[in-house]
């Protein structure tokens, strides 16, 4: 009963059209008449519904650090361009008008007009610039924290109008990123889950052993379990949207900081993970290149880790990301690719080991364990997609979605790589593929390609918590450009230190992944509903806990070991 009252103060229900337009037209009114912008500032996640004066005042977890982390993981992990307009389709229209779109909340509003244009020109192109003059002219009459409604191209006349303005009930607006449907919270939770985790799973089976995929297995289907966990979290008290928001409410301030600097230091460390894959897969490509300064000579890896790191910066100093963000939702088919690609080379051109591999490996199941644990890091997000949801009662249909088609990527590749490499297999399976190969050739470049545009918007959310610690007068763009320059060189020199690909993924999976995914969720949950929760509910999150636990440290002394071997 809890649960469902908790439910009807955070969803709002748009089935009803006429109600809909009423709130539209009264919401248009109080705009029109000055109404307190304060009004249309609710986050852009969760939007407090007033009720019994409670809507009306701002969450007071939005107003701690890091007040940013929404908004950038929102760029982060969604999988739509600000606008699809110039495809000419309702459909596609509508998946324009994600919760990308809210991240902007705040910007002048120059600014979100401009994210709202097309890509490309519509056909009508002179009735959509008057139109378009006419809407910047109202923009700059409003407050920037208001955000416009979409305009609506010619091409476009058939979408419902509900898809084009926003809702507002109560003084509070509820805008298109309320819009996301199954299909794209199924995409925006596999575009995050489905990342360069991907290429190691081979290597985790040479790891821990055919056996081992047991761990991948059971990690997906708690994985599931704590992500539902997170929800019940966000929906047993009024106002909380995001990660570092359940760890406030469960412990506090502490908690919040806490469990912010364990999510940007596993953003932080992914990063690092792109410019070692980047170094290996381009020696791989260009196994003579270097570079000689002097008596200084760059032998391929550290010349392709300093000019990935040159390549990425300038992507970290744009203040608009979207077209980035845009990209990287590529990442899903790049996954595809390279999956489809390594079967290719099996199945087709008849590339296997001759060894038949391991069943169990006991010393070396510490480091399955990270391994597949880093292909589980998107419990970060998972707020995310549940408060930009339409239908909230789909999310834990989203989350088993995204984490089945993730781990049948992940199983598939896994078992292939292995069969196909053995005792041989690398921490990436890209670093196995025979070089003469067609397939091949596209596995390593589209391995290549993604990780570039995926950097900065990695970054991004890291560097915006770092810029709200600096005073008010030194938020300056030369100082922010210092600032993420500064972040890109300390991930390169990271890289250049520990440049070992599969062990530095085992330390995040087991050191960050395991709280993050696991132990956190848990713990908040017990937290925060303790008064409600069953006996068997607490007994199976003490379970999760102390496995998680048990595997964090086993695994984090194990990869650390390894690494240490490594430059011995």
């Amino acid at each position: 009963m809890k649960n469902s009252v908790s439910d009807r103060s955070f969803l709002i229900d748009s089935d009803d059209e006429e109600e809909d337009d009423a709130a539209v037209e009264e919401g248009k009114r109080r705009g029109d008449d000055g109404g307190d912008g304060s009004d249309s500032s609710s986050s852009c996640g969760s939007p407090r519904v007033a009720g019994g004066g409670r809507g009306s005042q701002p969450s007071s977890y939005t107003q701690q650090w890091p007040q940013s982390y929404r908004q950038s993981i929102d760029i982060y992990s969604s999988v739509q361009s600000p606008s699809l307009s110039f495809l000419g389709t309702p459909t596609l229209s509508r998946l324009s008008n994600s919760f990308l779109t809210a991240s902007f909340r705040g910007k002048p509003p120059e600014i979100i007009s401009g994210l709202l244009r097309p890509l490309l020109p519509t056909t009508d192109s002179a009735d959509d610039s008057h139109r378009q003059q006419q809407e910047d002219a109202t923009a700059s009459r409003k407050s920037s924290q208001y955000l416009p409604p979409s305009r609506k191209p010619s091409s476009l006349h058939k979408i419902p109008e509900d898809q084009q303005k926003p809702l507002v009930v109560g003084h509070h607006e509820v805008g298109p990123y309320r819009q996301c449907t199954y299909t794209q919270g199924v995409m925006n939770g596999v575009n995050v889950l489905c990342g360069v985790g991907i290429l190691s799973t081979p290597y985790a089976v040479k790891q821990g052993g055919w056996l081992g995929l047991v761990i991948l297995a059971l990690m997906a289907l708690l994985a599931w379990y704590t992500g539902i966990l997170l929800k019940r979290c966000l929906d047993s008290k009024e106002g909380l949207e995001t990660y570092p928001d359940i760890g406030h409410a469960a412990f506090g301030t502490a908690g919040r900081i806490v469990i912010s600097i364990i999510l940007y230091m596993e953003l932080y460390a992914c990063c690092i993970e792109y410019l070692i894959l980047e170094s290996d897969n381009l020696s791989k490509l260009f196994p003579n290149a270097h570079l000689i300064i002097g008596t200084l000579t760059l032998n391929s890896h550290v010349l392709f880790a300093i000019l990935t790191a040159l390549v990425v910066m300038p992507t970290t100093w744009l203040r608009d990301l979207s077209c980035l963000s845009f990209i990287s939702a590529g990442g899903v088919i790049a996954s595809i690719v390279i999956v489809c690609c390594l079967f290719w080379v099996g199945l087709v051109d008849h590339v296997e080991a001759r060894d038949e591999g391991t069943a169990l490996n006991l010393p070396g199941i510490p480091i399955a364990i990270g391994l597949y644990g880093y292909c589980y890091s998107g419990h970060g997000v998972f707020p995310n997609i549940y408060t930009s949801m339409k239908k909230r009662s789909q999310f834990p249909a989203v989350i088993f979605t995204c984490i089945a088609l993730s781990t049948v990527l992940f199983a598939g590749a896994a078992i292939m790589g292995y069969i196909m490499f053995g005792e041989a297999t690398e921490s990436q399976f890209t670093l196995n593929l025979p070089p003469n190969l067609m397939a091949s050739k596209i596995a390593v470049w589209t391995t290549v390609t993604n990780p570039i545009t995926k950097y900065a918007l990695t970054m991004t959310p890291l560097a915006l918590s770092l810029e709200e610690l600096l005073p008010q007068n030194q938020q300056t763009y030369p100082n922010i450009v210092m600032l993420r320059s500064a972040l890109v060189l300390s991930s390169l020199i990271v890289a250049l230190s520990v440049p070992f690909f599969g062990l530095v993924m085992s330390l995040v999976g087991s050191f960050l992944t395991m709280f993050v995914a696991y132990i956190l969720p848990c713990a908040c949950f017990l937290a925060i509903l303790r008064r409600t929760v069953n006996w068997y509910q607490v007994l199976l999150c003490f379970f999760i806990i102390v496995v998680g636990l048990c595997c964090a440290g086993v695994g984090t002394y194990s990869s650390l070991s390894k690494i240490i071997q490594n430059y011995k």
